[in-house]
């Protein structure tokens, strides 16, 4: 089976090969939208709809309104929820290409042409006592090569909520082994395809795992 995959998808792999192949691959457990899932979509929405053409944000999220407006005041082309696949020999493709190996989305893209420089955001309404800055090095690695004239992409995650904000940078020249070290990543997950053997990670998560079925599950 061809891997296709994104930040995301190879998180809950690396999680636990059991749930990602029962709930990603089989479909067995829906996840059900909670309210934080929703607010978290309703924000990006209005974020999206803001920095695009200047629609009003909604009163509950008007305490977004200085952090958009900074960004926005950076030099280069806006472009917000951002669509990047890659194939796996990391030429640029469509989002839906049967060619696709990696997709990516940025919350909110700027591209400096004049000073050949890449801005990713990513809106983060959860907590930030453990940020996981992963998902900007891969946004980075894409913007790279869809981009290649850009330089350097700096890029941030922004708990909203909390008002706090984490930052990476990447320059071109950290590309080879950033991109080496996720195919390193991958390769276990094509493994566990080839073969078709999904082991379980016993974790804490396991008292929260939708997957009644596993040995480790304390509803098992």
């Amino acid at each position: 089976m061809k891997v296709k995959w994104s930040h995301s998808s190879l998180k809950d792999f690396e999680g636990c090969a059991r749930r990602y192949h029962e709930v990603k691959v089989l479909k067995k457990y829906p996840t059900p939208e909670t309210e934080q899932i929703k607010y978290g979509k309703e924000l990006h929405l209005a974020a999206e709809k803001y920095t695009r053409d200047g629609t009003p944000i909604p009163e509950q999220f008007a305490f977004m309104v200085p952090v958009l407006e900074a960004l926005l005041s950076k030099p280069g082309r806006k472009l917000p929820e951002h669509e990047m696949a890659l194939t796996e020999n990391l030429r640029p493709c469509n989002f839906k290409s049967s060619d696709v190996w990696v997709r990516g989305v940025a919350d909110l893209l700027i591209i400096d042409d004049d000073n050949l420089t890449g801005w990713v955001v990513d809106y983060k309404t959860g907590n930030n006592k453990y940020p996981d800055t992963d998902q900007l090095a891969l946004m980075s690695l894409m913007v790279f090569a869809h981009f290649p004239h850009i330089r350097q992409v700096n890029s941030a995650l922004l708990f909203v909520v909390k008002e706090s904000m984490v930052k990476y940078k990447m320059s071109i020249d950290d590309v080879p082994a950033n991109w080496q070290r996720y195919r390193e990543r991958v390769a276990k997950l094509a493994a566990c395809f080839d073969h078709n053997v999904w082991n379980p990670t016993q974790t804490p998560l396991c008292n929260w795992c939708p997957v009644k079925s596993c040995e480790f599950n304390p509803r098992h």
